[in-house]
């Protein structure tokens, strides 16, 4: 029952916000949220596992798709749309349905999260294939709309993960790779815009920077596929190059000129004293991790 559920109980340092001092409110707010953190650390190991099937996945053709309904949808939908401009991969890469579509991310149509036939359309209108994986997400781990998309992704035979931030929720028995932030009750009684969805974004950032991480798109702590497209980013580039390969400014400027823009062409190209074509022939050689094409 829903209201058996942990992000549904009363949260008891917040019982009297309502009669606090502003300042008051926010250092409750502040410390509940203080302890997210550590609800998602206990999470570490069965994050792991699936950010090991997501990687493999993905480096076999796949993709990653993000489903929710409400805040879940909204979170999963931000965590997609900045893979493309972190990490330079197709936007096809990683890919999120929100219940409602498009209007859902500005306008509430929590309504639509009752229904899993919905979720099953949407996911297979998104192009949702075996080689596939999804990762549904929901708060309570119970909203029908995700719970129908899952079910049929598992029926496909693809690989499903679940965020809930409930104990032993229906969606983490529904899936492989379930995940459980436990963070507890909410500030704001069952509103799990709060605690629940930091937790969420936590587990989503750390989800999407570790599987491009192994899938090479980061070398050191530099995001190495960074494109030059504009003033900030070329001011990017060049600095990566010159922390990366431990070069001036100037040569930096050299370096990412001769390679193309490429930031890993041009690190590549100082460090193993090599042209651009060799370069990038040790690039494709070593699937694009740096590291790999240095030794």
């Amino acid at each position: 029952m829903l209201d058996d559920l942990l992000t549904e109980q009363p949260h008891p340092s917040s019982r009297d916000i309502d009669a606090l001092p502003t300042a008051a409110i926010l250092a409750v707010l502040n410390a509940a949220d203080a302890e997210v953190a550590s609800a998602v650390a206990l999470e570490i190991p069965r994050i792991a596992a699936a950010v090991e099937a997501i990687a493999g996945a993905l480096e076999k053709g796949g993709h990653l798709v993000y489903i929710g309904a409400g805040t879940s949808g909204r979170l999963g939908v931000l965590d997609a749309a900045e893979c493309p401009p972190t990490f330079n991969v197709s936007p096809d890469l990683v890919r999120a349905i929100i219940a409602g579509g498009p209007t859902a991310m500005m306008r509430s149509t929590e309504g639509t999260e009752d229904d899993p036939a919905a979720g099953v359309h949407d996911l297979l209108e998104a192009g949702f294939a075996p080689g596939d994986v999804v990762l549904g997400i929901a708060a309570s781990g119970r909203t029908p709309y995700v719970l129908g998309a899952v079910k049929k992704a598992r029926e496909m035979g693809a690989i499903t993960c679940g965020i809930s931030c409930t104990p032993d929720s229906e969606l983490s028995r529904a899936v492989e790779y379930p995940m459980e932030p436990k963070p507890g009750p909410e500030a704001l009684t069952g509103s799990t815009r709060l605690r629940a969805g930091t937790a969420t974004k936590l587990v989503l950032n750390m989800i999407s920077t570790t599987v491009m991480i192994r899938l090479g798109h980061v070398y050191g702590n530099w995001m190495v596929n960074v494109q030059p497209s504009n003033q900030k980013l070329a001011a990017r580039a060049r600095r990566i190059v010159q922390q990366a390969a431990g070069v001036t400014k100037e040569r930096s400027a050299q370096l990412l000129e001769a390679a193309g823009g490429s930031v890993r062409t041009a690190i590549v190209m100082h460090n193993k004293n090599v042209t651009r074509e060799q370069a990038e022939q040790m690039l494709a050689l070593s699937r694009g991790r740096i590291r790999e094409a240095l030794k």
